[in-house]
C-alpha cells in the first residue's frame, strides 16, 4: 500500500478529465492535481475513438436555439433542459478554446470558414471536424497541454473504490496495473471522467478497456443516478467475424453524405421505418430498424445488415472518410466500391450520475463529467453532441474544482481502512483455482444483447434480472492467481464486477418505464406516453444496507415546451415551465 493526499482527483483522461486538469489549473495553478488513467495518456479512451465531430452553432443561419431543440427533439424531450442549454450555448467558446489555445485544426472550407458537415437528427449542418478522425485530433492538442503544464499523471492505474460515507466523497482507492499494487488517494474533490461503454453487450464499440467503471463506482457510493434505461446503439457497427474490431463503428457521416442502408433483399429498408428522413433519422431508430431487419431474416452472411457509400464516388469517399475507408479494407472489405456488412452495437450510455451545469453530484465533493454524467442527452444523443459534452463540461467543472477545491476539507483515511479496502478487491487474486471471468463476462454480454437490447419486454427483463443475480454471486467463485504484475485475469475479474453492477441498474430502470421512448424500446409497450412518462427514472442504492430504491420525477420544461405537449400541459401531467 501507498498512500497520497492530494486536492484535485481526476479519474479519467478522456475528453472530460484533461479539459477539466486544464481549466482547474488554468484558474488555480497552485492546485494539487492528478489524473488516474487506466489506459495510456491521449492514447486510451472513447474520445479518441470520435470519427464524426463535434455540434456547434457557428453559422449566421443557424442558432442555439435551433440546436437546443434538435437535441431536445433527439431525447425524446426527458433531457434536463438546463443541462442541454449549457452544452448548446458553450459549444461555440469551446470550439474557439479549442482551436486557438488548444492547438487543433479543424477542416475548412475554401473561404477559410471552418467545415461543418451533415449529422443525423439535425435541421442544420453544424458538425465541426478533422476528416473523420476528429477524436485523434482533440485527444492529441490535449494531451500537449497537460503535459506542458506539468499536471501529473499516472497511467493504467484503475479506480476500483470511492471513499464514501453517503454524503461526501473523500478519495479513492487505485490499482496500479502494471505493479498489481494499490494507493489510496484522499482528494479534497474528485472528478469521475472515466467514460462509459456499454461494453456487457455482444456487439459493442467503446475501447477495449472500458467497463463502466465510474458508474459502478458512484452507485456504490450512494450517489444519485438517472436515465439507466437509456443505452444507445449504433446502426453502423462493422461486422468481422470473431475479431476484435467487431463492433467499431463506421461513423454516421457516412449516412449523413447520403450513404444507404439495404437489407439482404436489396431494400432499402428504411422507407418502412422512417420514410421522410430515411437513413439521417436518429440512432435509436436506426439502429431499431437494422435490428428488425435482422431478426425478419432480411440479414446478410455475418447476420447484419449493409451500408453502401459507393454511389458517392470513390474520390469523395477516400477524401471524405479515410479512417472509415482504411479500417474496412483492414478486415477485408472495400468501403468505396460496394456494401459493407453492418449491425447495431452498443455504443454510448445517455444515462449517469445525476448532475448540475456545473458536475456536482449528489454527494460533496464528487464532481461528474463526460459520459459518467446522465441527463443532458435524454433518451436517444444525437451524433456529434458527444465529444461536444465531453470537453464542454469538462471546461465547466474545471473551472468549478478552480473556485471551489480548496474549500472543501481533505479527510484523510487511515492505513488499516486503506489495507481492509485493498484485501477486499484483491480477494480474486487470492484465489488461485475457481471461475474465469471472461467466461462469466461473455455469458453477460450475450444476456444483455438477447434480454435487454435493442427490443425488450418484460418477460425477458425479468429473466435478465435473475440471470444478472445468479452472475453476481458467481463472481465470489472468480479465481485469478498468477503474477501480480498485469494480470489481466484480475482485470477482468475487476471488469464484470462492475458491468454487472451497470446492468442491474439497467434492467431495474427498463422494468420501471412501461414505455417506448427514444433507446428504449418495449415491444409490450411499443408507444411513447407523454400523459404518463415524461419522467425521470432516478436510482440510488442506500449504501449501509445495499438495498437499491428507484424513483420517478416529472420533467422540468424549464426553457421549452414543445407545441406537441400544449394539450398534456392543460392536463397538468407535466412541470409548467
Amino acid at each position: 500500500m501507498h498512500t497520497e493526499s492530494v486536492d484535485v482527483l481526476i479519474l479519467g483522461s478522456g475528453g472530460a478529465g484533461l479539459f477539466a486538469a486544464i481549466h482547474a489549473y488554468d484558474r488555480n495553478p497552485s492546485l494539487n492535481i492528478l489524473v488516474v488513467t487506466k489506459g495510456l495518456l491521449g492514447k486510451s479512451g472513447c474520445t479518441r475513438m470520435v470519427q464524426g465531430g463535434f455540434n456547434v452553432v457557428l453559422d449566421p443561419a443557424d442558432s442555439v436555439e435551433r440546436h437546443f431543440a434538435d437535441t431536445l427533439k433527439g431525447g425524446r424531450y426527458i433531457n434536463d433542459q438546463e443541462l442541454a442549454w449549457a452544452l448548446v450555448e458553450d459549444a461555440p467558446a469551446t470550439i474557439n478554446e479549442l482551436e486557438t489555445q488548444v492547438g487543433c485544426f479543424f477542416d475548412r472550407r475554401d473561404d477559410g470558414t471552418i467545415h461543418q458537415k451533415a449529422f443525423a437528427g439535425q435541421s442544420f449542418d453544424r458538425t465541426v471536424h478533422r476528416g473523420d478522425l476528429t477524436g485523434i485530433e482533440i485527444m492529441e492538442r490535449l494531451r500537449d497541454q497537460v503535459l506542458g503544464r506539468g499536471i501529473r499523471v499516472l497511467e493504467e492505474h484503475r479506480a476500483v473504490e470511492l471513499v464514501a460515507d453517503g454524503t461526501r466523497v473523500t478519495g479513492a482507492l487505485v490499482l496500479d496495473i502494471r505493479r498489481g499494487t494499490f494507493t489510496g488517494v484522499s482528494s479534497r474533490a474528485t472528478l469521475l471522467a472515466t467514460g462509459g461503454g456499454p461494453t456487457m453487450y455482444k456487439i459493442a464499440a467503446p475501447s477495449l478497456e472500458k467497463s463502466e467503471d465510474g458508474l459502478a463506482l458512484a452507485y456504490r457510493a450512494g450517489a444519485l443516478m438517472r436515465d439507466m434505461e437509456m443505452v444507445q446503439f449504433h446502426p453502423t457497427g462493422l461486422l468481422a467475424g470473431a475479431g476484435r474490431v467487431t463492433g467499431s463503428v463506421l461513423e454516421e457521416g457516412l449516412r449523413g453524405a447520403g450513404g444507404y442502408l439495404f437489407n439482404a433483399n436489396g431494400e432499402r429498408y428504411m422507407v418502412r421505418y422512417d420514410k421522410d428522413r430515411m437513413e439521417r433519422a436518429t440512432r435509436d431508430v436506426v439502429a431499431r430498424a437494422g435490428y428488425m431487419e435482422i431478426m425478419a431474416g432480411r440479414h446478410g452472411p455475418q447476420g447484419g445488415v449493409f451500408i453502401d457509400v459507393s454511389h458517392l464516388g470513390a474520390a469523395f469517399v477516400r477524401k471524405t472518410f479515410p479512417g472509415m475507408v482504411q479500417r474496412v479494407k483492414d478486415v477485408g472489405f472495400d468501403l468505396v466500391t460496394g456494401p459493407v456488412e453492418v449491425s447495431p452495437t452498443a455504443h454510448f450510455h445517455m444515462g449517469g450520475v445525476a448532475i448540475d451545469a456545473s458536475g456536482h453530484s449528489s454527494l460533496s465533493g464528487l464532481y461528474v463529467a463526460g459520459e459518467d454524467a446522465g441527463g443532458v442527452h435524454g433518451a436517444n444523443r444525437l451524433g456529434g453532441n458527444g465529444v461536444a459534452e465531453s470537453t464542454i463540461y469538462g471546461r465547466r467543472v474545471g473551472d468549478a474544482l478552480g473556485r471551489e477545491a480548496m474549500d472543501l476539507p481533505l479527510v484523510t483515511t487511515t492505513d488499516n481502512d486503506w489495507a481492509q479496502r485493498a484485501q477486499h478487491h484483491a480477494r480474486f487474486w487470492d484465489r488461485s483455482t475457481g471461475l474465469n471471468p471472461a467466461h462469466l463476462l461473455a455469458e453477460l454480454k450475450g444476456l444483455m444483447w438477447d434480454r435487454c437490447g435493442l427490443v425488450r419486454r418484460q418477460s425477458d427483463l425479468l429473466a435478465c434480472q435473475h440471470s444478472l443475480s445468479d452472475l453476481e454471486s458467481r463472481v465470489e467463485q472468480i479465481g485469478v492467481g498468477g503474477d501480480l504484475e498485469y494480470n489481466l485475469r484480475w482485470g477482468d475479474a475487476l471488469n464484470v464486477e462492475s458491468l454487472i453492477t451497470v446492468s442491474q441498474m439497467i434492467v431495474q430502470s427498463a422494468l420501471v418505464r412501461t414505455e417506448s421512448r427514444g433507446s428504449h424500446f418495449r415491444e409490450d409497450y411499443p408507444r411513447e406516453d407523454n400523459r404518463h412518462w415524461l419522467k425521470t427514472v432516478y436510482v440510488q442504492r442506500d449504501i449501509e444496507d445495499g438495498s437499491c430504491e428507484i424513483t420517478t420525477r416529472d420533467i422540468a420544461f424549464s426553457r421549452l415546451v414543445p407545441q406537441e405537449f400544449q394539450e398534456v400541459m392543460k392536463n397538468g401531467s407535466i412541470m409548467a415551465p
